[in-house]
């Protein structure tokens, strides 16, 4: 599974990019609805919510003090809890209010206190989406020892869909992923079952991409007064969202991976990306769920082939992919375009590497990227 240790200042990544992956995001839950933030009924998803924008307005203040700033409850209000235990650290009251301090936008905690249910947690999780970058996956242990995906924030997959994924168990969520049942499903089950409360882990995987060339307005086009409204290709050209590039309308996907069969007009080493997540895995304290974090992260290829030695690299990693992990990762749509490019990149570098991708993460570490 490539999973290692997690140190608590590494759960939630935010960066310069903050405020255009909020533009997206913002966008996608106005637009999309249940399709990217639903809370099912059973097995308490909602309360779980409720506990992961509690542990974040814990956490993030204390994280980025520059960008949070947070104002608690007074010592006589009722304090919000679940299962009797305080939604607050270090014996401190529960925060009422917690501002993002570039956009002065405040979000007021206390307003879950009127809500329960579905209505709760689809509350708790629209406040979760102003706060943050990652995409997140709520997972719920049932009566019969699986874990179940029962609430999801979930923005910018780009190559599946909460919609076809949610209530699923475990199992039946990865059960299109090269090698799972053989290699895997009893190791990961058996992996959520004892992830304790105070080690928390954290995995990366990469894939390729290909986006829509970037298009110029001509300076003497007149504004479109008809349109009152952006759309997601403004918003987000490159596509970090929805592949509809490689997978087509977002709404027309069939579920499951392998891409479409349709050629790419615009493909070319200026529309390739690459695109890594970063997934982050930790338990709960009141709830017991597993909170499933998500932060994407794209590269255009053109420019880390101009770090000496990382073309050689990635062309070697690429054609190292098995046949089902090049199904799953969409290769054969892109192949030709990325190889040909890296292999003249390499030649110009004069180095050919191993099969692992080495790239650095935002935080000035080199990572090495080989996991599906």
């Amino acid at each position: 599974m490539g999973i290692r240790t997690m140190s608590w200042s590494e759960w939630m990544e935010l960066d310069e990019s903050f405020t255009f992956h909020q533009r997206i995001r913002s966008f996608r839950v106005r637009q999309c609805g249940e399709t990217v933030l639903r809370v099912l009924p059973p097995l308490s998803g909602a309360e779980a919510a409720k506990e992961l924008l509690y542990e974040l307005a814990e956490y993030l203040p204390r994280r980025y003090p520059s960008v949070f700033s947070v104002s608690r409850l007074p010592a006589v209000s009722s304090i919000p809890s679940i299962g009797g235990i305080p939604l607050a650290w270090d014996g401190q009251m529960p925060i009422r209010i917690i501002e993002v301090v570039e956009t002065g936008i405040k979000y007021d905690l206390g307003v879950l206190e009127s809500m329960s249910g579905v209505e709760m947690g689809e509350a708790a999780l629209r406040i979760v989406n102003g706060l943050m970058q990652d995409d997140i996956a709520i997972m719920l242990e049932g009566s019969d020892g699986k874990y179940y995906f029962q609430g999801g924030l979930i923005c910018v997959p780009g190559f599946w869909r909460m919609r076809d994924k949610i209530g699923m168990p475990l199992d039946e969520i990865h059960g299109d992923v090269p090698q799972f049942r053989e290699k895997l499903q009893l190791s990961m089950n058996r992996f959520f079952k004892r992830l304790p409360l105070d080690k928390p882990v954290i995995r990366n995987n990469y894939s390729i991409q290909v986006v829509k060339p970037l298009t110029v307005p001509d300076a003497s086009d007149e504004p479109r007064l008809d349109v009152e409204e952006e759309t997601l290709s403004d918003i987000d050209p490159e596509e970090l969202s929805w592949s509809e590039s490689l997978n087509g309308p977002e709404d027309d996907f069939a579920h499951g991976r392998g891409h479409g069969t349709r050629d790419i007009p615009h493909l070319s080493p200026s529309t390739l990306r690459l695109r890594s997540e970063r997934q982050t895995l930790r338990r709960l304290p009141r709830s017991g769920a597993i909170v499933f974090g998500i932060r994407t992260y794209q590269f255009k290829v053109e420019e880390l082939a101009q770090e000496r030695g990382v073309a050689g690299r990635l062309a070697s990693a690429v054609r190292s992919w098995p046949d089902d992990v090049a199904f799953y990762k969409g290769r054969r749509r892109y192949r030709d375009v990325l190889l040909a490019y890296l292999d003249e990149c390499g030649k110009r570098d004069g180095i050919t590497g191993p099969t692992e991708v080495l790239l650095e993460d935002s935080e000035g570490r080199w990572q090495g990227m080989h996991e599906i």
